[in-house]
């Protein structure tokens, strides 16, 4: 292709068009999305009780908070659900009113987006490349010294899928709880990590009211289009301001009741766990073998590589993949990302085995 065109990881109408493609002979190796699809089990569950849409939710959703509870280990009265992480953070962002944000980037576009909306200046706090996208914990909190009121990370990371341990979230979050600086914490894709306990922020939401922790079903569970996000913090009184604020029923019943059984599929749990841990190592270590490419520790579903052959572009890969039915992300529009970098999911191991094939062939 002659033009650069930069595509979203779900941009899937977008690339069929301009690649003459059909959507059922794309692999979307660029959404992140859990390869399993939709629990069978909450399928069949939720085919049989259609006709709660006939009644309006419970205003509070209580046995949803109490689903969340037991699956997180915290109080009910910690959470908040509503119509995605989008609308979460939006809330929190309007209800915190920040005036200096730090971000932790490269990472999701949606935190600036809202942040504009509030009249908050922004800014990125850099991962390095060099550190392998780790995070200097003392660096960082030097960073935010005086300057903000506000600290967003998203932990396990997008794009880089690099984490923070919790041990090291307990010192941001506790210098940040000392100088007034309010943290949130996007956990999209803490339950892909290694081991969860590791790297969720959910037990701090007891010692700090400077925290929010956010989770979702789009990923882990495959279901971006039932928009069910949930907040935790154990600042009941921010909580509420953001509840106050919150359109009523802004989860519909039937989003609830599938959030409900979704959190309780043990089954299904661990069938992704199994998958995705045992997809990842077999990825990393192959490409850990391939001069093209430089990898970096993954916690999430998905893997960063750095392209380190010398006139090869991510758009070449790109390009080279979806003519393969592959789709991959081509992370150019990633703030904070200096250099060629593609991103692409786990998802089924002879859909991976079709894309190591591509990618170490070039």
């Amino acid at each position: 292709m002659s033009a650069k065109i930069e595509f979203h990881g779900s941009d899937i109408e977008k690339v069929c068009e301009i690649y003459g493609l059909r959507r059922e002979d794309i692999i979307m190796f660029g959404a992140n999305v859990n390869p399993l699809g939709l629990s069978e089990h909450v399928k069949e569950q939720l085919a049989g009780r259609l006709d709660i849409l006939s009644s309006y939710p419970d205003r509070n959703y209580t046995s949803l908070c109490s689903t969340i509870s037991e699956y997180c280990n915290i109080p009910a009265e910690f959470i908040l659900p509503g119509n995605g992480s989008s609308e979460l953070i939006a809330l929190l962002i309007q209800e915190r009113n920040p005036k200096h944000t730090l971000i932790l980037g490269p990472t999701y576009s949606e935190y600036a987006r809202e942040l504009s909306f509030s009249g908050s200046t922004q800014e990125y706090y850099h991962l390095r490349e060099e550190d392998n996208f780790v995070l200097n914990v003392d660096d960082l909190c030097h960073t935010l010294e005086g300057k903000y009121d506000f600290l967003i990370l998203c932990n396990p990371n997008n794009p880089t899928s690099s984490a923070i341990k919790v041990n090291d979230l307990r010192r941001i979050v506790s210098f940040c709880n000392e100088r007034n600086i309010f943290v949130m914490i996007d956990e999209t894709y803490v339950e892909f990590a290694p081991d969860i306990n590791e790297i969720t922020a959910i037990s701090l939401t007891r010692e700090f009211q400077n925290l929010m922790v956010l989770r979702g079903v789009s990923k882990f569970y495959a279901a971006p289009g039932m928009r069910l996000g949930y907040g935790i913090t154990g600042n009941l009184e921010f909580l509420k301001k953001m509840k106050e604020k919150q359109v009523p029923w802004s989860l519909n019943s039937l989003g609830a009741l599938a959030g409900e059984l979704m959190l309780q599929d043990k089954t299904y749990i661990r069938q992704t766990r199994d998958l995705i841990l045992s997809e990842r190592t077999r990825l990393l270590k192959a490409l850990e073998n391939t001069p093209t490419y430089k990898t970096y520790p993954t916690y999430a579903n998905f893997l960063l590589l750095k392209i380190q052959k010398p006139g090869l572009t991510s758009q070449d890969i790109f390009d080279t993949c979806i003519r393969q039915g592959l789709m991959i992300r081509d992370c150019t529009s990633f703030e904070c990302l200096e250099g060629e970098y593609i991103r692409f999911c786990i998802m089924h191991p002879q859909d991976n085995t079709r894309l190591l094939h591509v990618l170490t062939s070039l």
